[in-house]
């Protein structure tokens, strides 16, 4: 039963921390707003993001209102998981670094199913046109390209066929792996 309840509280919560990593990242990149996918992300995490906006102002194009609601969710759920699961609970510092790790592989994950998302869609949405495709593709490219054309600048497209996403991905992969 409780382990039952670990993986709901879990996914729910993990659901809830993707719609913030990708708020994050759409500020970051000041995707349009106008997109249907963008304002569902924006609606799910305004509630406990726009109280924050009024307090902490943005530092350059990082939203340091929707970072805190990141930190402080990873925070609560890793206070909750472990204080369900353990006898013990570790020092506030041990669970604070945790989920600062978990916030920085949350985001590095996001950008990393962002990208292979868009490449997919690159490659399948070819032939005809589907309105939510398209958004979706939209969505992805603003949160993909700027990670992605500093790359290409060093390595230009050979043959025609565009080699920067495989060479982010492995990289983004790097780094999770040394976290």
């Amino acid at each position: 039963m409780q382990s039952g309840l670990l993986y709901l509280i879990d996914t729910l919560a993990g659901l809830y921390l993707i719609a913030i990593a990708l708020r994050l990242a759409m500020q970051w990149v000041r995707a349009d707003w106008r997109n249907p996918i963008v304002q569902f992300v924006v609606n799910v995490t305004n509630p406990l993001i726009v109280p924050l906006q009024k307090i902490l102002v943005p530092i350059y194009k990082l939203d340091t209102a929707t970072l805190v609601v990141l930190i402080a969710l990873q925070l609560a759920l890793l206070s909750l998981l472990t204080w369900l699961s353990l006898p013990a609970m570790p020092p506030f510092p041990t669970l604070l670094w945790a989920a600062l790790l978990r916030s920085l592989e949350l985001i590095l994950n996001t950008y990393f199913y962002v990208i292979f998302g868009y490449i997919l869609l690159s490659w399948i949405s070819g032939g005809s046109y589907n309105p939510s495709l398209a958004m979706l593709s939209t969505m992805l490219r603003d949160i993909a390209e700027p990670v992605l054309a500093p790359v290409r600048r060093v390595i230009p497209p050979i043959s025609g066929f565009d080699l920067s996403p495989i060479f982010v991905l492995i990289g983004i992969q790097f780094l999770l792996r040394t976290l």
